[in-house]
């Protein structure tokens, strides 16, 4: 492939620290030192109080759901958006809410804001945002609204590290954000997740739930006599106070984590420049360049096709497949979630229908890859290829 989604995403000096670590003579492996260490210098450079790794950006959001599961044991709707990835979806469905879709934002390819606040009602528990690919997903006025409602904010930043929203983090904007480090994403820990926020209880409750749900992961002291004092009757070493998971990461991880983070802000950088380089390139009479790019971190290029046309679609993807250019089609997730076999028996038939511009995205919409090592020569020779499909 000439050109791939992602190349050398972990550099030489990665691989080295890592054998350094394994070379000890008793290394530590299991979720330690480096993991905490890691988890410290991300609240540091997002911005939050509290940030627990995980060994998947899905298990980032499956405990985030299982956090407010917690404070609603009763269920209720979470606002989703139909283009995302299936864990997004997956989490709500297995935590016992009931997703509410509402259409994107072309510009954003996030969830248009004066839907989702059209979307609220007295069962709403969450609205989950996913920043799509780097883009800004967020208004002013969707923050303030969401505020006066008192609806919490649950950030999916999975795909957008190191975007912003009026120069601020995505991430911290919400009562819990979610990021990916899996490898082709702008850092990686080859698989990997993290749940940040500024609220320490839900801190607590994720510690707790990233290992087992066992009491003594708690960091607070209070939290851990509190569970000791109610339940003599159990060795203190294994209470679990909730019926959990095993999503811990690695000090592989950590130490990989670490490394990474040093060159994120030098990446971002670098696919950004990418990221306006192709848009000034590419032919804006075929495909759409109007996006919000203010604050964006791109992850991949978004390819959009600006009118319906199947036959164009199938040119582009057999011109793409024959230079090498690798492709997905349907941008995040594949494209409409709405219209996927594990949705069946949660929406009524042809919901699909009602999300046009997410639809749109499902047949006419690609992403290529942008990575920090893609020259400005190549992005050329790239959208040279695009523009030349007719």
């Amino acid at each position: 492939m000439k050109f791939p989604l992602m190349r050398n995403n972990i550099a030489r000096e990665d691989l080295d620290a890592l054998i350094e670590h394994l070379k000890q003579d008793d290394p530590i492996l299991t979720n330690g030192p480096n993991v905490r260490a890691f988890e410290q210098e991300w609240n540091e450079w997002l911005g939050t109080r509290y940030s627990v790794l995980v060994n998947s950006g899905a298990s980032a959001n499956l405990l985030t759901l299982a956090i407010l599961k917690l404070r609603h044991p009763e269920g209720g709707e979470v606002i989703v958006p139909p283009l995302t990835w299936v864990s997004d979806i997956a989490s709500v469905l297995q935590n016992g809410f009931t997703p509410v879709f509402v259409d994107i934002d072309p510009a954003t390819l996030a969830m248009d804001p004066s839907q989702v606040l059209a979307a609220l009602t007295d069962r709403t528990r969450a609205v989950f945002i996913t920043h799509v690919q780097g883009f800004d997903g967020l208004t002013d006025e969707l923050l303030k609204q969401l505020e006066l409602a008192d609806v919490p904010l649950i950030e999916d930043v999975c795909e957008s590290h190191g975007a912003t929203h009026n120069s601020r983090k995505l991430g911290t904007f919400g009562w819990i954000s979610n990021f990916s480090f899996y490898y082709a994403h702008h850092m990686t820990t080859i698989e990997g997740g993290m749940i940040s926020t500024d609220d320490p209880q839900v801190y607590q409750a994720a510690r707790m739930l990233r290992s087992h749900g066992m009491v003594r992961e708690a960091s607070d002291a209070s939290v851990k006599s509190s569970y000791v004092e109610r339940h003599p009757d159990l060795n203190p070493d294994f209470i679990f106070a909730h019926a959990a998971y095993n999503v811990r990461n690695t000090e592989l991880g950590g130490i990989l984590g670490r490394r990474q983070l040093r060159r994120l802000d030098a990446n971002v950088r670098l696919r950004t420049r990418n990221l306006l380089r192709f848009l000034s390139r590419i032919n804006p009479d075929k495909f759409r360049t109007d996006f919000k790019i203010e604050g964006s971190s791109n992850y991949a290029f978004n390819l959009v096709i600006r009118e319906p046309d199947f036959d164009y679609s199938e040119r582009l993807m057999a011109a793409l497949r024959k230079a090498g250019i690798e492709f997905r089609r349907g941008s995040a997730g594949g494209g409409n979630q709405v219209r996927q076999p594990y949705l069946r028996s949660v929406v009524p038939a042809d919901h699909h229908k009602l999300f046009p511009e997410t639809d749109h995205i499902h047949f006419f919409g690609f992403y290529i890859g942008n990575f920090p090592d893609l020259s400005v020569e190549e992005v050329d020779e790239i959208c040279d290829i695009i523009n030349a499909v007719n």
